[in-house]
């Protein structure tokens, strides 16, 4: 918990724009995770969602543990792989760690993933 953030800047109004468009067309294991994650709910850790950070968009974002959980819908080809593999690099590249889980997993077992995320964060399960 003791490492450097990503600088804060401003948005471009594009990336604003495009931040809030993630946010009002969240998928429904987005909104569910969000509903575990939200207003402190995970042991007073703050999150934010579709969050911008640099050029890419991290579907959630806590500056606290510097943490990144990324959730993975069906579409996930190789070209998003590949994509994923970039973007990953580069915030680790930043100081910040990033979780992966399935929109299936949220599905199966919220409990499980928000366990997980509790781990990330340094809190005990």
């Amino acid at each position: 918990m003791g490492q450097a953030r990503p600088k804060l800047r401003r948005l471009s109004p594009e990336q604003a724009d495009r931040t809030r468009r993630l946010r009002n067309d969240a998928t429904f294991p987005e909104r569910l995770l969000w509903s575990r994650l939200r207003r402190g709910q995970l042991g007073g850790i703050k999150f934010r969602r579709q969050h911008a950070l640099g050029p890419y968009v991290a579907d959630f974002y806590c500056a606290r543990a510097a943490l990144v959980v990324e959730l993975d819908g069906r579409s996930h080809d190789e070209q998003a792989a590949a994509h994923d593999e970039t973007r990953e690099a580069w915030m680790r590249s930043r100081g910040l760690r990033v979780v992966r889980f399935t929109n299936d997993a949220v599905l199966a077992d919220l409990d499980a993933v928000v366990g997980a995320i509790a781990q990330a964060v340094g809190l005990e399960t």
